[in-house]
């Protein structure tokens, strides 16, 4: 009886096993080196092979991708999650389909909650506002209302009154 027992035991895990490594999961899975990596805010080059002539993003929320002369992209992460990208050539056959996984900020990144309100800030060395996805409306605004403002008077709104005039 004990017998019997010990060999159901080794059947059903060797079909167990069997069943994990036969999964759909397991064979499509890609190896990690196809798949781009890039933080929320960021850009990173990827060199392509071939002559690309389109490039077709998944979902351009996530993740842009431009292309450069000589084969060269630029992927910048525009919002958390992940998506692919396709590069065709001229033909329209298909050079490169790969991952793009947008993450958040590694490090040096502090926040705050005030209740249910959420702050984002960059401590690098000194904690200044950073504007991330998912903080409050309020926070975001402000931060956004300022960095206009700024920009604006950077480009000479403010710069073209502050001559001296002659006397």
């Amino acid at each position: 009886m004990r017998k019997e027992m010990l060999r159901r035991h080794v059947r059903v895990c060797v079909l167990v096993a069997a069943a994990v490594l036969a999964s759909p999961a397991a064979g499509l899975a890609e190896p990690v080196a196809d798949t781009i990596a890039v933080n929320v805010d960021q850009a990173k080059l990827v060199r392509l092979p071939g002559k690309v002539a389109t490039i077709v993003v998944g979902n351009p929320l996530i993740a842009d991708v431009t292309l450069q002369p000589g084969g060269m992209i630029v992927v910048t992460g525009k919002g958390y999650g992940a998506t692919n990208f396709i590069a065709l050539d001229r033909g329209g056959e298909i050079l490169v389909d790969r991952q793009i996984q947008v993450e958040g900020p590694s490090d040096r990144l502090v926040t705050v909650y005030r209740g249910v309100e959420r702050e984002s800030y960059s401590c690098v060395p000194l904690c200044q506002r950073r504007v991330t996805l998912g903080d409050s409306d309020t926070y975001f605004n402000n931060a956004m209302s300022q960095a206009g403002t700024l920009s604006s008077s950077a480009s000479g709104g403010a710069g073209a009154g502050a001559a001296a005039k002659p006397n």
